[in-house]
């Protein structure tokens, strides 16, 4: 009979010595995880769950990038704000200088100390709306890499062949003022006792506008419709009768013409002197809507062409200029083009909204909009009041000088302080401080959803310390009775079963 398996203990010890490598691998493994906290050092060891995991950490990656994206906009937006912060003070400085009755005195340039105080608070508006964030410049709208605005000095005095606002102002005040010195109204004499009144016009832009004739003259009868009306005497109206003229001015502006019937001889001011023969008093009507008028157009006219001149410039694209030369006879508005006219607005005048100019994705389903333009409303409208008060000057023996400044800042006062239905300042502040609260709120969302997917992960990838330990000292123990048993077995011989 055969014997066997007696020499067999070195297939033993071969087989041991694989599972020792075995628990050796195994002991590596573990202390690698006890060293990294990570349950495998690919997605392979995960097993059934890698799948997940790759997704877990696709969504953390997704909320890095809206991390950055919120910093980014986050920075923009405040340097923004301190911006158009910098450029309201401006203008309620602006206000304050030409509000509360200060003195009408001119210097050698023709300007008040308001006036030449308004350069350097232009300049600053726009060194304002040129602000940079990591070289871009944050009111051109998509053009971030060029500049929002044109030079301070460009823009009032121009630039070659190109023209700056002083020079958009003299000639639309020509045209506004017309030969006859009338504001571009025609007041021909008296027909009987028929006083008329009328647009030289009717489809110009130009100087006064009629928007109405109401009478309260005894006895007397108004026709006619604006641009084109009259008023007829049946007889002489009593003493203290009144008549009005509305008028509407080029920047928007009415203004109304009150001629009073009086019995005195000279009258006075705005009226006219009833004489026994209506025709006369007619005459008489006449000749005090004439000097009326023609009062207006030197006081606030000039003020109201100013204004409107700056809105052709700052508010239009392209910017308007008076169809001229001759300009005192133009009946229309031409655009301006680079070539002739400095543009004030450098940057990108696309249609699309401004706040669209500028987009952060600062969640998965949460698009923020904050970019900006220089030529928003709310922008231009307080560069052009501040350029307009600015750019206009006074002959120092002009008696109609003062009463005209007064009629430009009240205009530009009102303007500056906003204007009912129209953007301002303050709403572009408002839309950004949207953009930034809702901004702040995808930070938090996607903070707390960074944090239970990191558990998530941690959970799938991370192991537990104290269980690697236990592990460990297990694996080491059965490590080491395995070492024993290999040894053991290879010292086995055949003859060790023999009998001595």
């Amino acid at each position: 009979m055969a014997i066997s398996g007696i020499g067999s203990g070195s297939a033993l010890a071969a087989q041991n010595a694989q599972a020792l490598v075995t628990l050796q691998n195994r002991l590596d493994d573990l202390t690698r995880q006890l060293g990294t906290g990570q349950k495998s050092q690919n997605y392979a060891g995960l097993g059934l769950q890698a799948g997940l995991t790759v997704g877990l950490n696709a969504q953390l990656s997704a909320l890095n990038g809206y991390g950055n994206a919120i910093s980014f906009a986050g920075t923009n937006i405040s340097l923004a704000q301190n911006a158009l912060s910098e450029i309201g003070s401006v203008s309620d400085g602006v206000v304050h200088a030409i509000t509360g009755s200060p003195p009408f005195t001119l210097d050698g340039n023709g300007q008040t100390t308001a006036q030449s105080g308004a350069v350097p608070q232009l300049d600053a508006v726009l060194s304002a709306l040129n602000s940079q964030s990591g070289g871009n410049y944050l009111f051109s709208g998509t053009a971030v890499k060029q500049p929002a605005v044109a030079p301070t000095d460009q823009i009032l005095n121009g630039n070659g062949a190109q023209a700056g606002l002083k020079q958009v102002i003299a000639e639309r005040a020509q045209a506004d003022l017309g030969t006859s010195g009338l504001g571009r109204l025609l007041i021909p004499a008296a027909a009987g006792a028929t006083v008329s009144i009328s647009d030289d016009v009717a489809t110009s832009p130009f100087g006064f506008k009629l928007a109405g004739l109401t009478s309260n003259l005894t006895g007397a009868t108004v026709s006619g419709s604006p641009p084109s009306m009259s008023v007829t005497l049946g007889a002489n109206p009593n003493n203290g009768d009144t008549v009005q003229f509305g008028l509407t001015l080029p920047d928007g502006s009415s203004q109304t013409v009150t001629l009073q019937a009086t019995t005195a001889s000279p009258p006075g001011a705005n009226q006219f002197t009833i004489d026994p023969n209506v025709n006369i008093t007619a005459g008489n009507l006449q000749a005090a809507l004439k000097t009326a008028v023609t009062n207006l157009a030197q006081t606030a006219l000039p003020a109201a062409s100013a204004i409107a001149a700056a809105n052709d410039f700052f508010n239009s694209n392209p910017p308007q200029r008076v169809a001229g030369p001759p300009f005192d006879t133009a009946t229309a508005l031409v655009n301006g083009t680079s070539a002739n006219t400095v543009m004030w607005y450098t940057g990108d005048a696309g249609s699309t909204p401004a706040r669209s100019t500028a987009l952060a994705q600062v969640g998965p389903s949460t698009t923020v909009a904050y970019g900006l333009r220089a030529n928003e409303l709310g922008l231009s409208n307080i560069v052009a009041n501040i350029a307009a008060l600015a750019a206009t000057s006074y002959a120092p023996n002009d008696p109609n000088a003062a009463a005209s400044y007064a009629a430009l800042t009240q205009r530009v006062a009102a303007n500056l302080n906003g204007q009912s239905g129209s953007q301002s300042l303050a709403g572009i502040q408002a839309e950004l401080a949207n953009a930034q609260s809702t901004i702040d709120n995808a930070k938090n969302v996607n903070q707390q959803t960074q944090n239970t997917l990191t558990d998530m992960l941690q959970q799938i990838e991370g192991v537990s310390s104290e269980q690697v330990g236990a592990q460990l000292l297990t694996l080491q123990t059965n490590l080491q009775a395995s070492m024993e048993v290999t040894g053991l077995l290879s010292q086995l011989s055949l003859v060790n079963f023999l009998p001595a």
